[in-house]
């Protein structure tokens, strides 16, 4: 075969883009647990509230069975997710979950999600899968870890000892009901909304319910005159509330009774209540705020490199037949 030469090869690489660098510098940033990024609006319920904003709550998550949406959960660390043991039923078949991170909009696949797969499973063993029980909380370890993004970060985990008290006004996110009875409709944003602590001494007055009683492993959250409250299908995700500039995860969505019903304030697994028992589990996973590395929203790459390396096998070729 005759030789090409090189002269048709020059003209092309004069077409590629630019490569993009390598080095750390330009990539990474360095942020703290509980933090985010983006800040672009979208449009303007989880009962009473509004659709939430893309990057707002980069530690929402959506446990899946089956590919079906069935609960909430909340990103800890690079490998673990929080969320209620109540989401599960015995015997647990590990392949049927995934845990799906980076998605405002159920099922729309941007290219920011990612997908796991579980490898491990952690129940509380105070939980005695009865509404209203304590240790309403499971630990979920993923097949494999995430790096973090604007779009995909840990919320922080409250010390032991619970700095958030009544009338703290936090935020509970997820993708439920929006009414008793009324799923959230296609496409499904994020639903966010804002609402009061209330201790468990505080709650048990409110709701006078001899049946379920709120223990000190649990928080409440919501108004005297309800139209505010989680709902179907978001068990297992997180209220966040502020402090010093992070969000930390106060609470577990536990259970309730109805939904937004005035003197009913939604239930949450006190995850403060529960961090021994987290670090026994997950000894990466921390207390308190921070420091994490986060890879840039700008760090995109294009296909420059591989068209590159693309040309210089076909110029190779040429040069050697």
């Amino acid at each position: 075969m005759k030789q090409l030469g090189t002269a048709w090869f020059l003209p092309l690489l004069l077409l590629l883009p630019p490569p993009t660098t390598t080095g750390k510098e330009d990539h990474w940033i360095s942020s703290g647990c509980g933090q985010t990024f983006l800040k672009s609006q979208l449009k303007e319920r989880i009962v009473g509230g509004k659709n939430a904003r893309e990057g707002a709550w980069p530690w929402q998550a959506s446990l899946r069975k089956n590919k079906a949406h069935i609960c909430g959960a909340t990103l800890i660390s690079h490998s673990w997710v929080l969320t209620a043991a109540h989401c599960f039923q015995s015997p647990i078949t590990m392949s049927q979950f995934q845990v799906v991170l980076g998605e405002l909009q159920l099922f729309s696949i941007p290219r920011q999600s990612i997908s796991r797969t579980l490898s491990k499973v952690i129940l509380h063993p105070d939980y005695s899968g009865t509404d209203g029980s304590t240790g309403d909380i499971a630990l979920l370890k993923l097949a494999q870890p995430v790096s973090f993004t604007p779009w995909i970060l840990p919320a922080c985990l409250p010390e032991v000892h619970n700095p958030f008290h009544t009338n703290t006004t936090c935020s509970v996110t997820g993708w439920g009901s929006v009414k008793e009875g009324v799923q959230l409709s296609p496409p499904y944003p994020l639903q966010e909304a804002k609402l009061p602590l209330l201790d468990a001494k505080e709650c048990n007055k409110i709701m006078n319910n001899d049946q379920h009683k709120v223990t000190d492993k649990m928080v409440c959250a919501g108004y005297r005159t309800g139209g505010v409250d989680s709902c179907q299908g978001d068990s297992g995700g997180p209220l966040v509330c502020p402090n010093l500039g992070s969000w930390f995860l106060v609470g577990i969505v536990s259970w309730g009774i109805g939904c937004a019903q005035p003197e009913k304030p939604g239930v949450y697994t006190l995850v403060s209540a529960y961090g021994n028992w987290i670090q026994r589990y997950a000894p990466e996973v921390k207390l308190g705020s921070y420091n994490i590395t986060v890879r840039n929203a700008a760090d995109i790459q294009t296909h420059g490199p591989h068209l590159t390396s693309l040309l210089l096998v076909l110029w190779g070729l040429a040069n050697h037949c």
